[in-house]
């Protein structure tokens, strides 16, 4: 077990500490919720699997729920980042529609399921934990439906997508694409990534081009 006096640390070395102890946490919490089941993990469980104290693990995290809310937040801003990416990339506005949402889709898919934990507790383990996780969940919802907003006001820009207000499209699209995803990481037999990119590309599509 790690030393208990690594809370009473300071400084660099201090913040190098606490820094690979909440790195512990957060491995011990993918491997037992992506596992097992965040229903099934308790907090003597996870800190022996992390090889951190009890009273440690309190300090950092406060609750086994606020380790799940810190997991899905990793997970779900390597998603944004890798769609933002694709925004970003210099050949992005040389590429048609259907190209480019899938561009963003594979990029997406690739970054949240490339470890399968990391998809079971992005999507499934994180449902019906508690209200506060629940509002979690929401808030990134909200990010999502502006950053899927702001790229079909872009396409309609581009005359690619019917000149209409998108938004209720929109909120529909990334409530989809998590059930989506939720469906997809219950699966016993894991779905190809581009499968799975494929679907949300029709999605948007359809919503995007229906009058």
């Amino acid at each position: 077990m790690m030393d208990t006096r690594v809370k009473q640390r300071t400084g660099a070395a201090g913040g190098r500490v606490r820094s690979r102890v909440r790195q512990q946490l957060l491995d011990a919490g993918l491997e037992l919720f992506g596992v097992q089941g965040y229903a099934h993990t308790t907090v003597g469980a996870l800190c022996e699997e992390a090889g951190v104290p009890e009273e440690v693990f309190r300090e950092e995290y406060d609750s086994l729920e606020g380790l799940l809310i810190a997991l899905h937040s990793r997970v779900t801003t390597n998603g944004m980042r890798a769609a933002e990416n694709v925004q970003l990339a210099e050949d992005i506005d040389e590429c048609g529609p259907q190209e480019r949402v899938r561009r963003l889709f594979d990029a997406y898919v690739d970054a949240v399921t490339r470890d399968p934990r990391e998809a079971r507790v992005t999507f499934v383990e994180v449902l019906g934990v508690s209200p506060a996780v629940d509002e979690h969940c929401r808030r990134w919802r909200d990010t999502w439906v502006e950053f899927y907003a702001a790229a079909t006001e872009r396409a309609v820009g581009r005359g690619e997508a019917v000149n209409t207000d998108h938004r209720a499209d929109v909120i529909v699209m990334v409530n989809t694409i998590h059930e989506l995803m939720a469906h997809h990481a219950r699966r016993p037999r894991r779905a190809r990534p581009e499968d799975v990119s494929g679907e949300l590309t029709y999605l948007a599509l359809t919503l995007l081009t229906a009058e």
